[in-house]
């Protein structure tokens, strides 16, 4: 739980692993939250909902900006992470374990839903590698902008995986039916121009200073705006989305919460740690 400062303000979670924020001065109003661990382990995923409900409820806050760290956005899933936590969940047939498996997805999907569901407009800022959980966190940002040295890939179909964080369900409405499936489906590395010519990203900037000197201002241009407007155009523009992602994350969390356990994700571990090119077999 978020607790509340004594203003009324939801105050941000102590000990932060995986995310670094900053607020700015109050004249500024944006404040910058800087994903800090390479991948995204569990902690990520419980501590990136409490921020956004913290700076959601700052009224000195009226935009963020997410960053990456060390010249890269995010990796993704942290694989190794994900499978000790879950256990045999991954493995065992029972209904039980793809129910534990079902509430567990949600939780995560939920984390994610935390940035598209914030009242305060949300600008990634994307420099170098952005993999597929880096995705989908920037999908569920209001505008992304690149630096020329970044690279995109929906990952998942490489490790036998249907991505179901919400980079299916929020990409359509970015870059278009066509493009959507053919990210998803290849896997492919996509440069910072190709996503520019998709409308993935808004801008390509030509290294990070420049990359976070326009995030900044993009996000102070929205936050010199009527806080209760921008937050009335979020919601009016959210009115169709929301629901129809919604729909997509249920339907995609009882899809792998039947069929993500397979032999063909073993195999993808398999010659993930092997370091080599898997041998699917559909089974």
């Amino acid at each position: 739980m978020t607790s509340v400062a004594a203003n009324g303000t939801a105050a941000l979670p102590e000990h932060l692993e995986t995310l670094a924020v900053t607020r700015e001065t109050p004249a500024t109003h944006v404040a910058e939250v800087s994903v800090t661990a390479r991948a995204m382990a569990p902690a990520f995923f419980a501590e990136l909902p409490a921020v956004m409900a913290a700076l959601d409820a700052d009224p000195d806050v009226r935009a963020i900006v997410v960053t990456g760290a060390e010249g890269r956005f995010s990796y993704g899933l942290d694989l190794r992470a994900a499978t000790e936590s879950l256990g045999s969940v991954l493995t065992d047939p029972t209904a039980w374990a793809r129910e534990e498996f079902l509430h567990h997805l949600r939780d995560l999907q939920a984390s994610i839903t935390s940035v598209a569901s914030c009242r305060t407009p949300v600008v990634a800022a994307v420099e170098g590698w952005c993999v597929g959980g880096g995705v989908d966190l920037i999908t569920a940002c209001d505008v992304r902008l690149a630096s020329a040295d970044a690279l995109f890939s929906v990952r998942e179909v490489r490790m036998a995986m249907v991505a179901d964080l919400g980079s299916l369900q929020r990409l359509v409405g970015i870059v278009g039916d066509g493009h959507l499936r053919e990210l998803a489906l290849t896997g492919a590395d996509v440069s910072a121009a190709h996503a520019e010519r998709i409308g993935l990203v808004n801008r390509v900037l030509d290294d990070g200073e420049a990359l976070r000197s326009a995030a900044f201002e993009l996000a102070g241009a929205m936050a010199a705006n009527s806080p209760l407007v921008t937050r009335g155009i979020k919601d009016v523009l959210d009115a169709e989305r929301a629901p129809r992602v919604e729909a997509g994350l249920r339907y995609v969390g009882a899809w792998n919460a039947a069929f993500l356990p397979s032999a063909d994700l073993a195999e993808a571990f398999t010659a993930f740690g092997e370091r080599r090119e898997p041998r699917f077999t559909g089974r």
